[in-house]
């Protein structure tokens, strides 16, 4: 079911799904075809009792290191057996355990805070600088000068390099964007000199620099998913409230916010060019109709003057070189120089522009964003440390409830696929449980014996939710992905010992809890091997340390606390959720049975 979903957090399932199947399917062929050669050419049948001869004291001490290992896991084995013999007849209280199992695990889940994809030190920062409007370039470049002067001082940071006229805000001189190059995750094993730390640490210095507004950002695990790791808002004027208002409003939600001491907003800044002073020209249409003089030629007269115009090209020395007309810097220096520029009427005169134009300065928009069709406001925002990007989206939802009738808020980039993949996470566990348990059924030829396997899944769940709480992580989509990957291997370990007590009951004849007691015993060994294999394949995952460490970790430390429960606990209820099921469904069939006699299967005409 995971190769179905769509959007961005489609393509992470996708990519998993395509690689565990893939994996899985080569696993199975390994299974059945090159295995069982390997075992007869490599193992050697030994009489029971006896012991190869060893030579050698390397090959004395590992015989007998691992007689005495065998011997004592034989022990274990055995003792497990008892112990569950005790559990079965006991099952109502250990019944009662499972359903507070259940509980705990459902209150945890309900507990863990929510997010997309882990913050990912990607070897770089990047600073985003905005100058007050009308800011020159020399402003900006001064600006830049101490940004950089601060980062090549601190020893995570291997270069900078800045670029003038655009920022994440918008273009213009007083725009600004410097990327800070790290030094190799090696070099900076130390606390508090991860990419993240240093952009807290740069925000707080490069605050005092009281010329711009100064805001340096880890870049999100995906690039093409916004700019930064916290939230990105839209305010939308879906009333047709104006520009005005649609200001106002943006501005009130963050005073609400940031004013709020139990805020969880660390941050909360416009994303955009702020209005700026314009110089507005009001044209009387009456006089500029009356002196013949057209709106097609005051704009190009304008466009020219003020802008450049392109004429043609000249060759000079061997090279075309463009001719570019503009009114001299000295003559549209002032105001009052607009109207002292001259535009030609329909008969071909000059006319001042003074003699149907004034100028004055008035406040405008210098962008105007619309988001879904509707007159938008971008605002972006950022935790505090230890509050998830999911609560923050609860509480800004809530925010903008508070606003005048009109408004209202969507989510973009990360934040919208975090919100989507939250509102597909119980669809996906659905399939996932469902395609588990028809395969069971067509293993089985029954649509009862399942439900034994699928009992199981709880407890391999409990320890993802437990170490992922442990850890410190959050609910995002590599949590899912351990869920899922926990799911299909709980279900193999009851499978083992299902299928056993299975047989042993429909053709040995034994009851169905001599069955369960013998399945558990027989499966004991390969349900502990193959789980402490898979789990100490995983724990360099939940240890792993440089570049994705933070999305290695997110995996590995949620599936190695569900397999550690999973092995545990499953080895404890299976036989139990065996016997339970088989009396609930089958219950004229629980005693032993008449042993079956094999069936002779003839081929080619020998028996």
């Amino acid at each position: 079911p995971l190769a179905f979903f769509g959007g961005a957090v489609g393509n992470i399932y996708r990519q998993f799904s395509a690689v565990m199947a893939t994996s899985i399917g080569f696993s199975a062929f390994m299974a059945l075809s090159l295995t069982p050669a390997l075992c007869a050419s490599f193992l050697k049948p030994v009489e029971a009792g006896h012991h190869h001869v060893q030579r050698g004291f390397f090959s004395r001490l590992f015989s007998r290191f691992f007689g005495w290992f065998n011997r004592g896991f034989a022990a274990s084995a055995k003792r497990y057996e008892s112990s569950m013999a005790k559990i079965i007849r006991r099952s109502g209280w250990w019944m009662l355990l499972y359903a507070v199992i259940i509980g705990v695990t459902g209150f945890f889940f309900m507990r863990l805070p929510t997010g997309f994809l882990p913050q990912e030190d990607q070897g770089y920062i990047i600073v985003n600088v905005q100058l007050p409007a009308g800011a020159s370039q020399e402003r900006t470049k001064a600006v830049m000068s101490q940004i950089e002067d601060y980062m090549l001082k601190q020893p995570e940071v291997d270069h900078m390099v800045g670029v003038l006229g655009f920022s994440f805000s918008g273009s213009g001189q007083n725009a600004g964007l410097a990327f800070v190059t790290l030094k190799n995750w090696d070099e900076r094993k130390g606390e508090g000199q991860s990419a993240t730390a240093l952009a807290g640490r740069a925000f707080r210095q490069l605050a005092t620099i009281r010329d711009a507004f100064i805001y340096p950002l880890n870049p999100p695990a995906i690039a093409e998913l916004g700019r930064g790791n916290g939230v990105a808002i839209r305010l939308q004027d879906r009333g047709s409230k104006g520009h005005e208002a649609l200001l106002a409003a943006r501005n009130q939600l963050m005073g609400m916010v940031l004013s709020n001491p139990n805020s969880g907003v660390a941050t909360m800044r416009p994303d955009g060019l702020e209005d700026a002073p314009q110089l507005q020209v009001d044209i009387d249409r009456n006089k500029a109709s009356a002196l013949g003089v057209p709106f097609a030629s005051i704009s190009s007269t304008l466009s020219t003057m003020l802008g450049s115009s392109y004429v043609n090209d000249f060759p000079n020395s061997g090279r075309l070189q463009r001719v570019m007309v503009q009114a001299d810097a000295q003559a549209r220096m002032l105001p009052e120089d607009l109207l002292k520029l001259n535009v030609l009427n329909t008969s071909g005169q000059p006319v001042p522009f003074s003699s149907f134009a004034s100028v004055r300065w008035a406040m405008g928009a210098m962008q105007t964003v619309r988001y879904n069709g509707y007159p938008t406001m971008r605002v972006d925002a950022d935790p505090k440390p230890g509050v998830s990007t999911g609560q923050l989206m609860a509480e800004l939802e809530q925010a903008v409830k508070q606003l005048p009738p009109g408004f209202s808020l969507e989510w973009t980039g990360i934040s919208f696929e975090e919100k989507r993949s939250g509102d597909q996470v119980y669809t996906l566990y659905a399939f996932s449980i469902l395609a588990i348990f028809l395969c069971l059924a067509a293993l089985y030829e029954s649509w009862s014996i399942p439900f034994s396997v699928m009992l199981v899944v709880p407890l391999g769940l409990l320890g993802v939710i437990l170490a992922t709480t442990w850890g410190g992580l959050e609910n995002d989509v590599y949590f899912k992905l351990g869920m899922i990957t926990i799911i299909g291997l709980s279900a193999k370990n009851a499978i083992l010992i299902i299928e056993f007590a299975k047989e042993l009951h429909e053709r040995d004849g034994k009851s169905v809890v001599a069955a369960a007691l013998q399945a558990a015993h027989l499966r004991f060994r390969p349900i502990l091997m193959t789980s402490l294999a898979f789990t100490l394949g995983v724990i360099p995952l939940a240890i792993a340390t440089g570049a994705s460490s933070a999305s290695q970790k997110a995996i590995g430390i949620g599936v190695t606390g569900g397999m550690i429960t999973a092995t545990v606990l499953g080895l404890m209820f299976v036989p139990m959720f065996y016997v339970i099921v088989m009396w609930l469904f089958r219950r004229g069939e629980t005693g032993a049975q008449p042993k079956k006699q094999p069936e002779r299967i003839s081929h080619d005409n020998q028996y």
